[in-house]
């Protein structure tokens, strides 16, 4: 797991930092938005987006954090993981939102 991050989603698997992460509501939820974003961009396009919106971002902020916060899906993700009903009621591609 990289350093500062306590959860990682690589479809169709949550790794978490430690155990206990699991009882962590919050943290699943975010993780599990980053599910439904995978599987709407058929996974690989996910990454590949995933990546160039990262290195797009970093070269404009110069700041590895600044740069991760401003990707869209984590906008998405961080914005609504605190809302258990939001995957019910969230429209297809809803990260393009975040742009």
């Amino acid at each position: 797991m990289p350093k500062g991050y306590s959860g990682l989603t690589l479809f169709p698997f949550i790794f978490l930092k430690r155990k206990d992460l699991a009882q962590n509501r919050i943290l699943i939820y975010h993780e599990r938005i980053h599910l439904r974003q995978q599987l709407e961009l058929l996974i690989v396009l996910f990454y590949l987006f995933y990546v160039i919106e990262f290195m797009i971002r970093y070269i404009k902020l110069k700041n590895w954090k600044r740069a991760y916060k401003s990707i869209s899906f984590e906008k998405e993700a961080y914005k609504n993981e605190g809302n258990p009903k939001f995957l019910k009621e969230r429209p297809f591609w809803n990260f393009i939102h975040y742009f």
